[in-house]
């Protein structure tokens, strides 16, 4: 059973929010872009629940979400961040190739004054890149100080009254906890001596808490998952959440097992394969970071089936993953998935399924909603692990004494009922509603 988190007052959205993006590449240059498109009535922000969802706060009278939430606007958004690559907003999105041509030169004076600043980077990590535009530092301590003199100058210069951090940089090598891991002590002492242990997106992660920011973490890399950056996040009363946006095939995966499971139909294997030619997939050619999204997308089945509980059914299914990087395919991914299934006198059916996706399509919308919502909680007094944002991750992080849950539409009421919630909270207003107190608890 999952619970919801009981808000304190809810403090009102005043002046303008930034939204500070380690990476700046495909995800990134796309959710910017379409935002200034938002602005000019150039597009639509469909896949955001944030702007186009609807909340029931009295049965049978649904209002759209961020009319019953106090969130901040799309027009008090400032984004920044940083890159290993020099390129602008302009230069990166052209690069990328997600983004019509046309469009991309309508926007190209705000993409231009997209500039990243120079990134943390560590060649261990990720090891198909050869990054240009990166931190200098004694140590890893000081590569922190230097993100944290970044968010300040950030914060002054674009004016913005709070700030919040979602990374949507590239994933690294598989990483397991470690000594260092274990407290905030130990990885603070780790820090100062340029512990090889601590990976990149812990930088940012801890320069980001430090400084007071929620962190959300679009990739599957170790980072807030571990206690010592927990610690941190409690220590200063932060949300964090992540990891993996959940964004193509994955997503596809919580919608068609959670079938499977309801009308108890047998299964044999699932295999799935993914053809792509961004710099995402220029990175997962790597084996070591192909290993940490691998782990992030086999960790799907097994929640919801739960073949401890369904043994004849789901106990010995075979479950492969792969991603292949293919360069004319660009941001244009395409998945498929084969899936042997078993049904009544175990006579076998096969269901394949083919997705022609845009991933940084499929991902932009996230990246809002997860600012927008990262801030509500901050707002809300909400801190530590915000296992209601499991809606937006592959693998979400666990919080202890509670079921991880992968269900699309189980993680959807729990976002509703922690949504409601909040819309409850004192300091929010909707004098026009009759508002019901949400159940604190969903089965």
């Amino acid at each position: 059973m999952a619970t919801v988190t009981i808000p304190g007052k809810v403090s009102p959205p005043r002046g303008r929010l930034g939204v500070l993006m380690p990476g700046l590449g495909a995800v990134a240059t796309t959710f910017y872009a379409g935002l200034e498109a938002m602005k000019r009535g150039l597009g639509q922000p469909l896949g955001s629940l944030t702007q186009m969802g609807e909340l029931e706060l009295e049965p049978g009278s649904p209002r759209p979400i961020k009319k019953v939430l106090p969130l901040a606007s799309v027009e008090d958004l400032e984004v920044g961040g940083w890159d290993v690559f020099p390129d602008d907003g302009y230069q990166a999105a052209l690069r990328a190739g997600v983004l019509e041509k046309s469009l991309i030169e309508q926007l190209k004076p705000q993409l231009q004054s997209l500039e990243p600043m120079p990134g943390v980077f560590d060649p261990a990590y990720v090891k198909n890149l050869e990054a240009t535009h990166i931190k200098e530092g004694r140590h890893k301590r000081h590569l922190a100080e230097q993100l944290q003199a970044d968010i300040r100058g950030f914060v002054k210069a674009r004016r913005v009254d709070r700030a919040v951090m979602v990374w949507s940089a590239s994933t690294e090598v598989y990483q397991e906890l470690g000594p260092a891991h274990q407290s905030l002590r130990a990885f603070e002492a780790a820090l100062d001596k340029s512990d090889p242990s601590i990976a990149p997106s812990m930088i940012y992660a801890y320069a980001a808490l430090r400084e007071g920011l929620p962190f959300m973490n679009g990739a599957p890399n170790l980072t807030v998952d571990t206690p010592a950056l927990q610690e941190l996040a409690r220590e200063r009363q932060l949300p964090i959440a992540g990891k993996d946006f959940k964004s193509g095939q994955t997503m596809v995966k919580t919608v068609l097992a959670p079938m499977l499971k309801a009308r108890l139909l047998g299964l044999d294997g699932w295999y799935s394969t993914n053809i792509l030619g961004n710099r995402d997939g220029e990175v997962l050619d790597d084996p070591g970071s192909f290993r940490s999204k691998e782990v992030s997308k086999l960790s799907v089945l097994e929640n919801i089936l739960e073949p401890e509980r369904y043994p004849e059914l789901y106990g010995h299914f075979t479950h492969k993953v792969s991603i292949n990087y293919y360069p004319p395919r660009g941001d244009n991914k395409e998945a498929w998935d084969n899936i042997d299934l078993t049904g009544w006198l175990g006579y076998p059916m096969q269901l394949k399924v083919n997705f022609l996706c845009r991933d940084s399509i499929l991902a932009a919308p996230l990246v809002l909603d997860l600012a927008l919502f990262a801030d509500l909680a901050h707002r809300a007094g909400l801190h530590g692990t915000q296992s209601w944002l499991s809606f937006y991750f592959k693998s979400p992080m666990p919080v202890p004494g509670r079921r991880v849950e992968h269900d699309l539409f189980a993680q959807l009421e729990l976002l509703r009922a922690q949504l409601r919630e909040i819309a409850q909270a004192p300091g929010v207003r909707a004098p026009d509603l009759k508002l019901v107190r949400a159940s604190s608890s969903l089965g």
